[in-house]
């Protein structure tokens, strides 16, 4: 099945109401086009340099999400145009991304990445943490917190994936508010389950494009 049936496939699943993110890291041009060409128009990277050559070469309405670990010293090349930072997971970057902000006169909406998987490789803030960091992004201008985004555990067992998708659930309800209304969790495996728990935001990538080689 080529892109644009597995897409629409795709949305006629989902409920109206999520946000689907077209995870299109290591995808040639011409693959996101054919999806831009379908309606896609959110799209999301996790390697600073490809998301800023993608950006130069697609249609400037493209809203570009990083939906991966992003170091502080790269979020200066793409503060000028990126729509959402999915993983913010330090302060440091937080107050980072505050201020390549301010030195583009923009506001840039951020998710806190929560860590809900048993891996120890995953990164993330721990969820006792999340209330203190909401306080100090309270004193960032140029920054905007939207909601939370979580990785699960890589496993197939649905029971644990359901059982970190409830956490970080709970604790979306908890901060949520009209500011704070997104949450991403559910990626191609596990989509399903995560707009079970109350994801409002779903990343995905080979249900869309094929699997990565």
């Amino acid at each position: 099945m080529g892109i644009k049936k597995n897409l629409k496939k795709l949305l006629n699943s989902i409920p109206k109401e999520i946000t689907l993110v077209a995870v299109s890291k290591t995808k040639p041009i011409s693959d996101i086009f054919v999806a831009y060409e379908s309606g896609q128009r959110i799209f999301g990277e996790n390697k600073v340099q490809e998301l800023e050559m993608k950006h130069t070469k697609l249609p400037s309405d493209i809203k570009w999400h990083v939906i991966g670990h992003l170091q502080s010293n790269k979020v200066k090349y793409i503060a000028p145009f990126i729509s959402l930072i999915q993983a913010v997971d330090s302060l440091k970057l937080l107050k980072e991304i505050n201020r390549r902000a301010k030195q583009n006169n923009r506001i840039i909406n951020c998710l806190l990445q929560v860590h809900i998987a048993s891996e120890r490789t995953k990164f993330g803030f721990e969820i006792n943490e999340i209330n203190e960091i909401l306080d100090e992004s309270n004193k960032l201008e140029n920054i905007c917190i939207k909601g939370l985004m979580g990785m699960a555990t890589f496993t197939e067992e649905k029971s644990q994936l359901n059982s970190e998708f409830t956490k970080i659930n709970n604790l979306f309800k908890k901060i949520k508010n009209k500011k704070i209304n997104t949450l991403s969790i559910g990626m191609s495996g596990d989509y399903e389950l995560a707009i079970n728990n109350g994801s409002t935001m779903i990343r995905i990538g080979s249900t869309i494009f094929g699997n990565r080689k």
